[in-house]
Order: C-alpha cells, then sequence, then structure tokens
C-alpha cells in the first residue's frame, strides 16, 4: 500500500472520529443515538472508492474497539460491538465499499447519481444490517425494530444529501482527482 493511500484511510479514519465528537441524540424509546456517523461513512465510500472507504472503516472501528472513545457520545471499547448499535457498526466498512464501488461503476459521476447512490444503497445498507441486530439484541420483534429506526430517515436522508455534495465537489479538487481518476479508468 502506498504512503498516500495510508494518509487517505488515517484521514477518513479522522474524520470519522471527528463527527463522534458531536454530541448523540438520545431518543427515550430507543437506545441507538442519531449521530453524524453516518455522514463519515458515505463520504469515506464516495471519496476514498471501494477498497480504501472501507479500509478507512475498519481502521476506525478497530480503534473504537481498541477503547478510543471516538463514538458520539463517547462510547468506545469492545462493549459497542454487542449493544444495540452493533449491526449498524459492523454494516460501516461494507457500507463504505459498496458505495465506492458501485461509484467507479459510473461513466460520470454527476451530483443526481451520487446522491441517488447514498440514498438507495448507502441508507438501505446500513439499515438492512443495523436493524435486525438491534432487534436481536433487545430482543424485539423485527418489524418493532424498523418501526423504531423510521425515526432515523429524515437525518439520514439530510446526511446523504449532504455527503453526495460533498463528495461531488471533493471529486473535482485536485487532491482527490488524481487519486480517483485511477479508479474510473480502471473499469
Amino acid at each position: 500500500m502506498k504512503t498516500t493511500d495510508m494518509t487517505y484511510v488515517a484521514l477518513f479514519a479522522a474524520v470519522m472520529g471527528a463527527l463522534g465528537l458531536v454530541p448523540p441524540i438520545m431518543l427515550s424509546f430507543t437506545p441507538v443515538p442519531i449521530t453524524l456517523q453516518t455522514l463519515g461513512v458515505l463520504l469515506a465510500g464516495g471519496v476514498l472508492g471501494a477498497r480504501l472507504g472501507a479500509l478507512s472503516q475498519i481502521v476506525f472501528l478497530l480503534i473504537v474497539a481498541a477503547g478510543a472513545p471516538l463514538l458520539s457520545g463517547g462510547r468506545g471499547g469492545i462493549g459497542v460491538f454487542v449493544g444495540p448499535s452493533a449491526g449498524y457498526l459492523l454494516a460501516y466498512p461494507l457500507t463504505a465499499f459498496c458505495i465506492g464501488y458501485l461509484l467507479s461503476r459510473f461513466r460520470t459521476l454527476s451530483l443526481r447519481n451520487i446522491l441517488l447512490l447514498n440514498l438507495t444503497v448507502g441508507i438501505f445498507l446500513i439499515y438492512l444490517i443495523g436493524i435486525p441486530i438491534q432487534a436481536f439484541v433487545m430482543n424485539i420483534d423485527l418489524l418493532q425494530a424498523i418501526k423504531l429506526s423510521l425515526i432515523y430517515i429524515p437525518g439520514d436522508t439530510l446526511k446523504a444529501i449532504i455527503a453526495s455534495i460533498l463528495v461531488h465537489r471533493l471529486l473535482k479538487s485536485p487532491v482527490f482527482y488524481r487519486k480517483l481518476s485511477k479508479t474510473f479508468e480502471a473499469h
């Protein structure tokens, strides 16, 4: 792995940690808080691509597992991976990978394509993995967990819009353009 690749991975792991400094919004009816870290997952996949985006999320989760309180609300340690948020956390690398991979398949990256992908694949994949694990950990019916998770849709939609705008603009910057143009030419 090149030094620049390691730098990008570390940078986006740090972005995830910085987004964790924003206090979570706790809801009275569910132990899963509303956080900004979903935004970081969408950014990592969109800007870094499949491999590096997923790797940045794996590095971030390993640092959290080691005990660093980088999750929103100052949470960290191995215990977060057996709590109600575990599925959402485990979905981070897979989501970043899928977003990066699918974005690399587009010939032209318009804001509309990025937004469509973030809304359909990005948010959906996090829910697809997070909700069943939340239901299992909380010992509730899957349908009840789905209903509880409906409250997150407006915020996640807003995060997907913000991430799409940022990815679209960052891909045009000289720092990320050279890196990503190689990715897109390979396909």
